[in-house]
């Protein structure tokens, strides 16, 4: 009867991994399934270059925006129905995009969305953290996890291009209503109800609006300075307002006793090598997978559905490294693999310089596949450290500054790196076709790209290198938390 017992508790707490990695999934799809479609919805609703600019950027501005919100209110309020909620949430966005008439609506659609995984995304993590007591299965059922976002990155140019082709653009949309509904019925009934933090007093309003509203602006700044110039005076009194509200935001954290953010976190060696490569990996692998997905189309004339099957190679890679990277940190600890996932993702992408304007995928698709494999295992491990370096308490406080910091790194570097690609193609937007003169620019400014993306992968390699020290996937000594929080634990 005991084992029966032990059975049903094991087979629940993995259901519960799978809902959690399902809400991931959605979340991070939805960057990447809609960037194939706005030709289409260019057409359909009217829209312009700007317009279907935004149709992206709003949900990547909302979603960075409110993370770090989202997941102390999870731990106040509860995480499972925090997380609920946000699956919610983003399905009413997805249905409200979808049925859209107007760009207008569409963009409300997009904000809507946004929200959903501010909210889910933390939460998703603690429920892992909750269900699993063994870590060596806590840290598999967190590759499980990554291996949803990395699965996410390498089906949504194909699942995009596949939707718009078989039934149009509202679907890149619609099809998330019927599997956010799913998900919901599944964990009202599955997830158990998890413990709220300890912690009592008043929700940090003023933290969480100087939180939002400094990510808002610099996002804005960077996203509006790639058409109206970096040194326009919207674009340079959005990163200075930024700036002010950020440093007032780090004033309040530590001046306030219960901080949405406690920045003695980052005292902690091994989190903050943990939040470095977050926000580099994405930094480097969102940024370059955007704009070779550009180089398919633009140089070499690929639809939107070839071209995501032309990256694939990436995304597949990192999905089943992810896959395996939970028990190989289980087995043998966190260093190695951090260490080799950042060194081996940085040298692929530097592989990538021998790019030419006629290399086909066939030539490169092995170095895309490396490249795969490295962010796979240093991303799960990322994750791992997040997870064990803080207590259960403050699980969503340190998964949404990890998340958050992901995606500033994605949104800076889509920004920044496409300023390098397009550097010398001011003219050129994205999905119009490259003349051979153009597209031997586009090369040029990409392999630019590859330098600053590699290198700054090999950068954080070697800061991980010297902060992270141990190969233990628990905390050290000398890295662990406080007294009173370890009592927590």
């Amino acid at each position: 009867m005991r084992q029966d017992g032990e059975g049903a508790a094991a087979r629940r707490a993995w259901i519960c991994a799978v809902v959690a990695s399902a809400g991931l999934f959605l979340a991070v799809v939805s960057t990447t399934v809609v960037s194939v479609a706005l030709p289409a919805i260019g057409r359909g609703l009217h829209a312009s270059t700007t317009d279907l600019q935004w149709v992206v950027d709003a949900y990547v501005l909302v979603y960075a925006g409110l993370l770090i919100p989202g997941g102390v209110l999870g731990d106040r309020y509860g995480r499972k129905g925090v997380f609920m909620l946000g699956i919610a949430i983003f399905g009413l966005g997805s249905l409200a995009a979808g049925l859209a008439s107007s760009v207008a609506v569409l963009l409300l659609g997009r904000v809507v969305q946004g929200i959903g995984p501010a909210l889910l995304v933390p939460g998703s993590l603690t429920i892992i953290r909750a269900s699993f007591e063994d870590e060596r299965l806590r840290a598999a059922a967190i590759g499980l996890w990554s291996m949803s976002a990395g699965l996410a990155l390498a089906v949504g140019p194909v699942l995009g291009g596949a939707l718009v082709d078989a039934f149009g653009w509202r679907w890149v949309f619609l099809f998330n209503v019927p599997i956010a509904v799913f998900l919901v019925l599944v964990a009202a009934v599955i997830v158990r109800r998890l413990p709220r933090s300890p912690r009592q007093g008043r929700f940090d309003w003023l933290g969480a609006v100087l939180a939002t509203g400094s990510l808002a602006l610099l996002v804005f700044a960077v996203i509006d300075g790639q058409s109206s110039g970096w040194g326009s005076a919207t674009v340079v009194t959005g990163f200075a307002a930024g700036a002010v509200a950020l440093a007032g935001f780090v004033w309040r954290e530590r001046a306030v006793a219960q901080p949405l953010i406690d920045v003695s976190l980052f005292g902690n060696r091994r989190f903050t090598a943990a939040s470095a490569a977050a926000l580099v990996i994405f930094f480097a692998f969102v940024g370059v997978l955007v704009y070779f997905s550009a180089y398919f189309q633009q140089v070499q004339g690929h639809s939107p559905l070839v071209a995501g099957l032309d990256v694939s190679a990436i995304g597949i890679a990192l999905a089943v490294a992810s896959a395996f990277a939970g028990s190989v940190v289980g087995w043998i600890g966190e260093r190695w693999p951090l260490l080799a996932g950042l060194f081996l993702s940085g040298a692929a992408t530097l592989g990538l310089l021998r790019l030419g304007t006629t290399t086909s995928v066939g030539q490169i698709w092995w170095i895309f596949a490396l490249a795969g494999i490295g962010v796979g295992l240093c991303g799960t491990v990322t994750t791992t450290i997040t997870m064990s370096a803080v207590e259960a308490a403050r699980a969503g406080m340190a998964s949404a500054i990890v998340n958050e910091l992901r995606q500033v790194g994605q949104v800076f570097g889509v920004a920044v790196l496409g300023a390098l690609v397009y550097a010398r193609l001011p003219g050129a937007s994205a999905g119009q076709p490259l003349g051979p003169s153009q597209g031997a620019l586009f090369v040029a400014g990409l392999r630019n790209a590859i330098w600053v993306s590699g290198l700054a992968l090999l950068a954080v390699g070697v800061l991980a290198a010297v902060l992270v020290r141990d190969g233990r996937p628990a905390a050290t000594d000398e890295d662990s938390p406080a007294p009173a929080q370890q009592a927590a634990r």
